[in-house]
């Protein structure tokens, strides 16, 4: 743990080269949701090949570019593509990132992702606010020694998606007329889609829809203190006994369709935060 300690600071010294900026908000942007980098001010962009120990982003529509300036007034930092442990990376290579912005300065981690709908209300296009999780991905970032300069050996989970930040946007969401689901995601390793079976197995567990991120960020994020704010956009339905056949395309057509809406939303969250 000292060694990753040491490499957060390499990484945030590297980024400070580049600017000394010192973000309040960090973003991370999913699936079809990189438009939003082109709100923001002024801003330089790192790409992850140039920051110590980042991983590279292997997945379409992931950019690799860490953004540093100003959105709606708030300084921010936004990671414009982010990893998966089915890209072969572990948890911590996966969540390093987070605990890089947070120590460039930021205290609140806002997290977009794609997911599946297993909740029967859920349709592709629309939005759901994460009000808590299911970890059914193969590990934690936080096994292992523990370094207290990161973060408490036994973080607690409770309130792990801050009930604040969820209310502000439920009334944002309102004002804008913006459909937004509030539901619990489950996160599974992948790449494959999950069977009808799975799916089943989902929805008597409690969750409203799956994904294959966002989980081992939000634990991390919540290791080092930050209040975390999650959103998804529904890009299918996992109704087990409506299934058909999977189109990645269309899937990802549904996140990007999706955006103007995300993008408007996610802005004048920030600028209220």
């Amino acid at each position: 743990m000292t060694e990753l300690y040491d490499q957060v600071k390499e990484a945030s010294k590297a980024i400070r080269r580049h600017t000394r900026l010192k973000p309040e908000v960090a973003i991370i942007l999913g699936t079809g949701l990189g438009a939003l980098a082109e709100d923001i001010k002024q801003a330089v962009a790192v790409p992850y090949r140039e920051i110590p120990h980042f991983p590279l982003s292997t997945v379409e529509t992931h950019a690799g570019r860490l953004l540093l300036g100003t959105l709606m007034g708030r300084r921010v930092v936004a990671m414009q593509g982010r990893f998966h442990c089915y890209e072969g990376y572990d948890y911590r290579q996966i969540t390093f990132p987070v605990r890089v912005m947070r120590d460039l300065g930021a205290k609140t981690l806002m997290v977009f992702s794609a997911c599946g709908g297993i909740n029967r209300n859920y349709y592709p296009g629309e939005l759901v606010l994460l009000s808590d999780h299911i970890n059914l991905l193969n590990g934690n970032p936080l096994i292992g020694k523990n370094d207290e300069r990161l973060g408490p050996r036994y973080p607690d989970m409770y309130n792990a998606y801050d009930d604040k930040l969820q209310g502000l946007a439920q009334n944002i969401a309102r004002e804008q007329k913006i459909l937004l689901h509030r539901g619990v995601y489950a996160a599974l390793t992948g790449p494959n889609l999950e069977t009808a079976a799975e799916y089943r197995f989902l929805q008597t567990i409690g969750a409203d829809c799956v994904g294959m991120s966002t989980v081992p960020e939000v634990i991390v994020a919540r290791h080092a203190g930050m209040r975390v704010l999650g959103i998804s956009v529904v890009t299918d339905r996992c109704v087990p006994d409506q299934l058909g056949p999977a189109d990645i395309s269309a899937i990802i057509q549904a996140a990007m369709q999706a955006e103007p809406m995300l993008t408007r939303l996610v802005k004048e969250i920030v600028r209220r935060i």
